[in-house]
């Protein structure tokens, strides 16, 4: 087996799950500030998409300005939080954050395909859809709320997932900031030169951005209609939402006369 059977070895020391160095401990961190990073930059990201693809203004800009924080290098990014807020765990109600200078890059990170996911899907609603819902007499947050955004979810999550995967992965720079999480495992491995630690742990961070994946398309499965994840499927067809109605029996015609 040689490097595969030290991994299972590795894997199979109790010594390597227990303690504050251990993999269910740093597992907990890592959860923790991905979580708190996913949620955070959801809150920011969600209203302001649903807003401008709502009143269809200031989209293009607005997207832009959000994909800086795709464009800048992630690592150099925490350099410069680093520089900002230095190192250390925040304390007092921010305590849960863990690292600020990794929390607000993991968040820089997140917000763009939420952002842009958002507003893509709200601009995508049809307009004739608009319009008959207007001339129901559904105000502007009805329409919202009751047209536009059941029907831009299936891309409004798919933004959330890509984000979610994307802050799984790069919250392993927590380890640079004097925080935990699986990254210690791949930093303090290539430190010490220990090759199957550094492959444990990032095969740790691939399998929870596996779970976080499952977990969020079993969120949008409950959350989105199921017409909608008809015709989101690939070769999924319109007519395949729409359930059969039975035909209304005719009505005899009064004779005239």
């Amino acid at each position: 087996m040689g490097f595969l059977g030290d991994v299972v070895n590795w894997f199979g020391d109790g010594s390597h799950w227990s303690g504050n160095d251990g993999v269910i401990h740093r597992l907990t961190e890592h959860v923790q500030i991905s979580v708190v990073s996913i949620v955070a930059a959801a809150l920011i990201a969600l209203p302001i998409g649903f807003l401008i693809g709502h009143v269809r203004k200031g989209g293009i800009a607005t997207v832009n300005i959000s994909n800086i924080g795709r464009a800048l290098p992630s690592f150099a990014l925490l350099i410069l939080m680093v520089q900002i807020f230095g190192l250390g765990e925040p304390s007092g109600v921010f305590s849960f954050i863990g690292s600020f200078p990794t929390f607000v890059v993991l968040v820089a990170i997140a917000i763009p395909p939420m952002l842009t996911n958002t507003y893509i899907g709200m601009v995508g609603v049809d307009p004739e859809v608009r319009e008959a819902a207007r001339g129901m007499g559904m105000s502007g947050r009805q329409l919202l709320r009751g047209v536009e955004a059941p029907i831009a979810l299936p891309l409004v999550w798919a933004g959330i997932r890509t984000g979610a995967i994307a802050v799984v992965a790069t919250a392993t720079l927590a380890a640079y900031t004097g925080w935990g999480g699986l990254g210690r495992f791949i930093i303090d491995g290539l430190s010490t030169q220990d090759y199957v630690q550094v492959f444990a742990g990032a095969l740790l961070v691939a399998l929870l951005a596996i779970v976080f994946e499952f977990g969020l398309a079993g969120l949008q499965h409950l959350t989105v209609s199921r017409g909608l994840r008809v015709r989101a499927r690939p070769g999924g067809r319109v007519e395949d939402a729409v359930p059969e109605v039975a035909p209304t029996p005719a009505v005899p015609a009064r004779p005239t006369g």
